[in-house]
Formats: structure tokens, C-alpha cells, sequence
């Protein structure tokens, strides 16, 4: 699959979509940390929805592992690493919004950085679940189990250097030390980005941003 811009990825969707029977539809958008996933993932589901498909975002942060839990697993200092997420409790969502109608989700809450649960109505008119997250097309387990929820895939592509920035200028908003920056960014962000773009599997499309 060559790489597409955003406007060509919306129209691919849309085809896709007008040719779909099934009750929902489920699109994985994954990519590295700061790849932008948050704010294409939201504007894909109101342009989808403006076009007359009605879509909602899942986050997968929205099943972090609280801080509590991080601490008592002596994982605190690789929070956002792939062991620190509830990849089953995602799998469960992701099951019960294929059969049920009306599922209320948790979300991240990125200015407090944690989750908070039954925070999001995802109403019986949705028709499309765009499922958003670093990890969902890892290959290792147990994050593959989520790959045959997936009707479309998409890996957002970007630089590196663009990925540091944006990295570095996010947790400078948390009024962090350099060294507390340093370790979040280079030895916990950037190497999750990594394993991300090396470890995937082959999503149906690329996007650049």
C-alpha cells in the first residue's frame, strides 16, 4: 500500500464504507507516541460522520493501568510501555461493542494523566468504531488477539525528529525537570515508538503526517 495523504485515506474509508453491510464497522489507527493519532483519530470520525456515517473514538489509553497499580508493579517509571495497558479489558470493549448497542467506554484524561472509567456513551446509531493506539497492530501477545477486531488498518508515518519534538514539547507543558524529560522521552517514549514502527504488523494503510 503506497503512502496516502489524509484526503485520500478519508476517501478510501468512505468507499469502504459505502460498500459495508456489516452492523459496525472498526478501523485501527495506530502509530508511534506524538504521531498525532488523538487529533487525526477525531477528525476522521466527524468527517466520516458528516458524511453520513456515524462514528466514535475508543481510545486505547483509555485502558492504562493507574498509577497506584504501576507503582506496585514497579512500572511506574515506563508508564505508556506495552505492560502497562489492560489489552484484555480492551478486547472485552471491543467485543461488546460489536454485539450490544450502547456501550459507555473509559477515556484518557491526558491533562491528569490517567483514566477515567464509564465516561464516553457510544449510542446504538454508531456505525463506525475508530479504535485508536500505539499498540494495536503489535505482533507480540497478548496485543495481537486485538488484530481480528479490525476491518480496516492504518499506521500513521512520521520523522523521528518530528516525533522527538513534539515528545520533548508535550512534557515541557508538566513543568518536569530536564532529567525527568530526558527520561520519559529517550528512554521510555521514542524506544515505545520504536518498537511500534519495527514490531507492527502490515496495516492496510499508511498515513503521513
Amino acid at each position: 500500500m503506497n503512502n496516502l495523504y489524509y484526503n485520500e485515506l478519508l476517501a478510501i474509508l468512505s468507499h469502504n464504507l459505502d460498500g459495508n453491510d456489516k452492523s459496525r464497522y472498526f478501523i485501527a489507527l495506530s502509530g508511534p507516541p506524538a504521531s498525532g493519532k488523538s487529533t487525526i483519530s477525531e477528525k476522521i470520525a466527524n468527517d466520516l460522520t458528516n458524511k453520513g456515517y456515524q462514528s466514535s473514538v475508543l481510545q486505547m489509553d483509555g485502558f492504562h493501568y493507574d498509577d497506584k497499580i504501576l507503582k506496585d508493579k514497579n512500572l511506574i517509571s515506563k508508564k505508556g510501555a506495552p505492560e502497562t495497558f489492560d489489552v484484555m479489558g480492551l478486547a472485552n470493549f471491543l467485543s461488546r461493542l460489536k454485539t450490544e448497542e450502547e456501550v459507555i467506554i473509559p477515556v484518557f484524561d491526558r491533562s491528569l494523566e490517567l483514566s477515567r472509567s464509564s465516561a464516553v456513551i457510544i449510542p446504538k446509531e454508531t456505525k463506525v468504531i475508530l479504535t485508536e493506539g500505539n499498540y494495536l497492530l503489535l505482533n507480540s501477545k497478548p496485543w495481537n488477539i486485538l488484530h481480528k477486531f479490525f476491518d480496516s488498518s492504518i499506521m500513521i508515518q512520521c520523522e523521528e525528529k518530528k516525533l522527538e519534538k513534539r515528545l520533548l514539547d508535550r512534557w515541557k507543558n508538566f513543568n518536569l525537570s530536564k532529567d525527568e524529560i530526558h527520561q520519559k522521552v529517550y528512554e521510555n517514549d521514542l524506544p515505545n515508538g520504536m518498537n511500534v514502527m519495527k514490531n507492527s504488523s502490515k496495516s492496510d494503510y499508511i498515513l503521513i503526517n
